[in-house]
């Protein structure tokens, strides 16, 4: 029985990685900490994967052995299944792609997706505009590629320093819904997500009035989980809307 994953760095040539490791020798994930990304070999892992790339880099060790229960409750299936090679290759796909291509996987599902939307003439724009069965959002992405990201509460941390991406997050949100009211001519609320690349430690609640944070890898996989709230012919006008520069021309 495998009991603990085990985290080794590799730097040669200009690289500079995390081997994630299973007691049996089998590759679990590997970590880029050069671009922050993150490759798993058991999808269902992979939240463990970044447990454990987080406490080695905590710590001053050449190796770090983590047990296997401290990823346990990171996992969405069995962990002993994954184990055993039984994850299917659309688990991995999901967990691949930009951000632009992982919302565009929502468009199958009933959502639109209006990307580098031209907020204003001051040469603003909003990264992605996701309108769906549940909702409205903009979606911003930060990335920090091998620095740790710490949210806890409303504040959120690069290596130890604050960033205003929060604020930033709420009012561009804030404009976005002020704009689309008046050119539906009805009441609708926008949501601001921040989706985080790096060594994310996410320690936040949230209600649905606050800015959502998540970590890459959960996009788009957490947008399906709210409650429906438009009906699929307003999710059609309000994208067609959307997507005329007029919209936002003021």
């Amino acid at each position: 029985m495998n009991e603990a994953l085990t985290v080794r760095r590799w730097r040669r040539f200009g690289a500079d990685r995390l081997y994630v490791t299973a007691d049996n020798g089998m590759r679990v994930g590997v970590i880029d900490l050069q671009s922050g990304e993150v490759s798993v070999d058991m999808p269902v892992l992979e939240d463990g994967v970044r447990r454990a790339a987080q406490a080695y880099l905590r710590s001053d060790v050449t190796e770090l052995i983590l047990p296997l229960d401290a990823a346990r409750e990171f996992a969405s299936v069995d962990v002993l299944d994954s184990l055993d090679g039984r994850v299917g290759a659309d688990d991995r796909r999901e967990r691949g792609g930009t951000v632009r291509t992982r919302l565009e996987r929502l468009t199958d599902e009933g959502w639109r997706v209006v990307h580098a939307v031209p907020l204003g003439r001051q040469g603003n724009v909003v990264e992605h505009l996701l309108i769906g069965p549940g909702g409205i959002f903009t979606v911003t992405e930060y990335s920090h590629p091998g620095e740790e990201i710490r949210v806890n509460g409303r504040m959120i941390e690069v290596s130890g320093q604050p960033v205003p991406y929060l604020r930033d997050s709420r009012l561009e949100a804030g404009r976005v819904q002020r704009l689309l009211r008046e050119a539906v001519g009805s009441q609708l609320s926008v949501r601001a997500v921040l989706v985080l690349q790096g060594i994310v430690d996410l320690a936040v609640e949230t209600t649905p009035e606050d800015a959502l944070v998540v970590a890459r890898y959960d996009v788009p996989r957490v947008f399906r989980h709210f409650p429906e709230r438009l009906e699929p012919a307003r999710i059609d006008a309000i994208a067609a809307i959307a997507r005329q520069r007029t919209t936002w021309a003021r």
